[in-house]
């Protein structure tokens, strides 16, 4: 086998190792959250917005976003991590003091258990391309179908396309296409229901509304009290 076979061979092999790391090492632990070093930071966009949207101070002293919670939970594998920064920033920026939590949306059960069984398929059709002559009389066939014999002839050829179409495959099982924010639990805008992308305005209205109807059970609640 020359340097250039060998080239064509160890390549696949081992962009394929790394995805099979990838998929299978847990991602680094988050750093702490500090929660009074925060306001600190943000104090002097606050200040600069807070003419932006005076709307927002009917809701009382302090802090507008103060004790909420946002969580946007979005597609990973669909590279929708740039609009979830932006939203995350635009909401900070439109309520001071709130907390905006980003995270993974997976996709169902069955597309997550079929991603698994992908890489297993690469590395059998691998397997069986490089030593199918000893591994199907192991397995009771004499001779190896005609299939193997169109595959072997190409074998380069069919390593990369089996590691090529395997990623395709597998990028797609783990996509959901989510793109949902709720607000205090409860759900204010879902991407898979309106197959869209919230506006920034509308996102902003509609979290505004969620902050003043909360306040009003607040308030509702401690004058009962």
């Amino acid at each position: 086998m020359d340097r250039v076979q060998l080239l064509l061979l160890g390549l696949p092999l081992f962009l394929f190792c790394s995805d099979l790391i990838n998929l299978f090492t847990p991602p680094p632990p988050k750093p702490p959250h500090h929660a009074h070093s925060h306001p600190h930071l943000q104090q002097e966009p606050i200040v600069k917005q807070a003419l932006d949207f005076p709307t927002q101070k009917t809701f009382g002293s302090g802090a507008v976003g103060f004790g909420s919670t946002v969580n946007i939970n979005f597609c990973t594998s669909c590279s929708y991590r740039g609009t979830a920064l932006t939203v995350k920033k635009m909401l900070e920026t439109s309520f001071p003091g709130i907390d905006v939590v980003l995270s993974n949306y997976p996709p169902a059960f069955p597309k997550r258990l079929l991603s698994k069984l992908v890489p297993v398929v690469q590395v059998g059709v691998i397997g069986i391309v490089m030593a199918g002559e000893q591994i199907f009389p192991r397995l009771g066939y004499m001779t190896p179908p005609p299939w193997y014999f169109s595959m072997r002839a190409n074998r380069f050829g069919t390593i990369a396309s089996t590691w090529l179409f395997g990623n395709f495959v597998q990028s797609f099982l783990q996509s959901s296409g989510a793109f949902e924010v709720y607000c205090n639990g409860e759900l204010v805008f879902s991407k898979l229901k309106e197959q869209r992308f919230p506006g920034e305005g509308e996102l902003r209205d509609l979290v505004s509304k969620k902050l003043a109807s909360s306040r009003v059970v607040d308030d509702l609640g401690a004058a009962w009290s």
